[in-house]
């Protein structure tokens, strides 16, 4: 039986944030830019009379990298930027969070986490995981003997 919207809105409101950080400026929290964590999805809303948010299930995060100027370093922080397979939100950028480095392997492992709980594997998250090419098909067969500079032979 499903539930009510009123008993899904009731979990949400009890739901857990592992971690949550403001855009930082000069290494201070004092932008309307908010980022929370909870243990499916990653949010960002930003805005303080109009705002925005996008959310992006875990388990579709592909890749994670972290960026940090001198600037950041001086105060800490960093830039982390989240590649995922989502149409809308294809890439999420953190600009100025606490700690980046560590948060970012934190991330990756909390993904790995959830793809595992939810049984995704690589097949669904990357497509096929082979090339097969179809008689007739021009393009560079897998299979096929390169020489040492990548060319035939």
């Amino acid at each position: 039986m499903a539930r009510s919207f009123r008993e899904f809105q009731e979990e949400v409101d009890q739901e857990v944030i592992l971690w949550q950080d403001r855009k930082r400026y000069f290494g201070l929290p004092i932008s309307f830019t908010k980022y929370n964590l909870t243990a499916d999805r990653f949010s960002k809303t930003k805005g303080l009379f109009n705002t925005s948010s996008e959310d992006l299930l875990l388990y579709r995060i592909m890749d994670i990298s972290v960026s940090r100027s001198f600037g950041q370093k001086f105060f800490g922080v960093g830039t982390l930027t989240i590649h995922a397979r989502d149409k809308s939100t294809p890439t999420l950028v953190l600009e100025n969070i606490k700690n980046p480095t560590v948060f970012a392997r934190y991330l990756g492992d909390l993904v790995e986490k959830v793809r595992d709980q939810k049984g995704v594997t690589g097949r669904e998250m990357f497509g096929s995981s082979a090339y097969h090419a179809l008689p007739g098909d021009t393009d560079l067969d897998v299979d096929q003997d390169l020489g040492p500079e990548g060319y035939d032979e």
